[in-house]
């Protein structure tokens, strides 16, 4: 008897225990099941969504497992509270070490915003061509923090994301189609329709070159020595620069066939003697 009355007020305290905690606890467990299969859900749900935005692997990945983290903590944080745990504390320390966290991280938070701008707003792509921050070159990797470009005379150049995602973009790379403009200038001497079917038909004759849109031959200006052609073309964005290049090589031919001068700046010097 002694026994049962010395262990009758824990008794009674467990039971006032469990009356007072036993539903707050049971209502805590089935919030966090329903929490986490809500979670599970929402995951599958942004997972589809960047999919279908066609938004790149590795930020897929990181953006569904933040998200992820993130409901899980508030998750918890609710649940913490239903029972009658003091979350207010927990939540200003954590307050106060992402702002630390953020203030020690600043430069690598802002390149890191950079790299998810850029995978989500899509300016250029992993092979497009590209001018930015006094570089030209082929994008070769877009990762979270950096954008790496190899130059054409095979450089490996790091860009911050931060500081390309504020700055100018020139993307090549883009359109289908791009304008080839090319300057050719004669002597003042030359016949200027001789010259401009010369032009004509080595620019119809070129396959490269697309008839539409239309190519433009037409004088641009008479400059001190010569009378400039202006040669305006549209091809293919690959074929580019095999077109440039090679326009300048049959131009010259052409031109040296056609008795057609091409002027090159002249110095001309006079002496005159001292008679002293």
């Amino acid at each position: 008897m002694d026994a049962v009355q010395a262990t009758k007020p824990y008794l009674n305290k467990a039971i006032e225990l469990i009356m007072e905690y036993g539903p707050k606890l049971i209502l805590a467990i089935l919030v966090l099941i329903i929490g986490m299969w809500i979670i599970k859900g929402i995951k599958k749900l942004v997972k589809k969504a960047l999919q279908k935005g066609h938004v790149e692997i590795s930020l897929q990945k990181f953006l569904v497992s933040m998200i992820t983290v993130l409901l899980k903590v508030l998750l918890l944080i609710s649940v913490a509270s239903m029972v009658g745990i003091a979350t207010t504390s927990f939540i200003a320390i954590l307050g106060a070490a992402t702002f630390a966290i953020g203030l020690a991280l600043q430069g690598s938070m802002s390149n890191f915003a950079g790299g998810v701008l850029i995978l989500l707003l899509k300016p250029f792509k992993v092979g497009d061509t590209i001018e930015a921050q006094g570089f030209v070159g082929k994008v070769h990797e877009i990762q979270i923090f950096n954008t790496i470009m190899k130059t054409f005379d095979n450089k490996m150049i790091y860009i911050p994301n931060g500081t390309l995602s504020n700055g100018n973009i020139t993307n090549y790379s883009r359109e289908p189609i791009r304008r080839v403009d090319m300057t050719f200038g004669i002597g003042y001497g030359d016949d200027i329709k001789k010259a401009k079917e010369a032009l004509t038909r080595l620019v119809q004759e070129d396959a490269r070159i697309l008839k539409d849109p239309a190519p433009l031959i037409a004088v641009s200006s008479l400059g001190d020595s010569s009378v400039n052609f202006a040669v305006k073309v549209w091809c293919d964005t690959a074929e580019y620069w095999n077109v440039y290049f090679d326009m300048q090589e049959k131009v010259k031919l052409t031109f040296d066939q056609e008795n057609i001068s091409i002027p090159f700046p002249q110095t001309d010097v006079h002496l005159y003697r001292d008679e002293k």
